[in-house]
């Protein structure tokens, strides 16, 4: 998942990165209240939306109800060092989806995170934001790959042809079909040149790391080792 965590305890935010991170998820990361609502509004999308209850600037109640006001829907899990019912009926009234009073565990938030996230995806089937495979993951929307901790550097052509493949995980993706995907105009133009593309990927995502990934099935095209390499 992509997810927004707005949260003025520096510390804590970056425990949550690091921890959100190890699961496989991409994480923005606001301290402040105005930061958090510019990204909740225009940033993204995010799946979910960590807000903190008490911070600088704008709190989560305003966050939440100015993000609800111009029409996000993007779940929200309120964080607050505060307890009791009155506290928690505000946030919900804000538009928060859930409420998690601190300290928690950080099992226990995980687990909420994915109930948020399983309740949006209810309805018409959609591509996950954040393509995975073993320890390789592409935010196409986002623009953004890594391997592992490591940010890796791709160009809009080379994100498009790594989301074709790893779209499809194990399965094999033949060229015209990735220059028809990739491509606005592809008509005319010789498939072979999402060879260029595909060794350039394996210079940049599999080389470094001594992996490989991206597969040749001879007479077709190529794809994706499921594990990542």
């Amino acid at each position: 998942m992509r997810i927004l965590v707005v949260e003025d305890e520096v510390g804590l935010a970056e425990s949550l990165r690091r921890g959100l991170s190890a699961d496989g998820h991409w994480i923005d990361l606001a301290h402040d209240g105005h930061r958090g609502l510019d990204l909740a509004l225009t940033g993204g999308p995010y799946e979910v939306v960590l807000l903190d209850l008490m911070l600088p600037g704008l709190s989560g109640y305003e966050i939440c109800g100015r993000m609800r006001a111009h029409g996000v829907t993007t779940p929200v899990l309120m964080l607050t060092a505060k307890d009791g019912e009155y506290d928690e009926a505000e946030g919900l009234d804000s538009g928060a989806d859930d409420y998690l009073t601190k300290p928690f565990s950080f099992v226990v938030l995980a687990a909420r995170l994915r109930a948020l996230a399983r309740r949006t995806a209810l309805g018409a089937p959609q591509r996950p934001s954040v393509l995975q495979a073993g320890d390789l993951f592409l935010d196409p929307r986002g623009r953004r790959c890594r391997r592992g901790p490591r940010e890796i550097e791709l160009t809009a052509r080379e994100l498009g042809v790594l989301a074709c493949l790893m779209e499809q995980p194990g399965r094999a993706v033949a060229k015209q079909d990735i220059l028809d995907e990739v491509w606005d105009t592809p008509h005319g133009i010789d498939p072979n040149i999402v060879e260029v593309y595909v060794s350039s990927l394996r210079r940049k995502i599999d080389a470094p790391f001594g992996r490989r990934s991206i597969l040749t099935v001879h007479g077709t095209g190529y794809r994706m080792a499921p594990d990542g390499g």
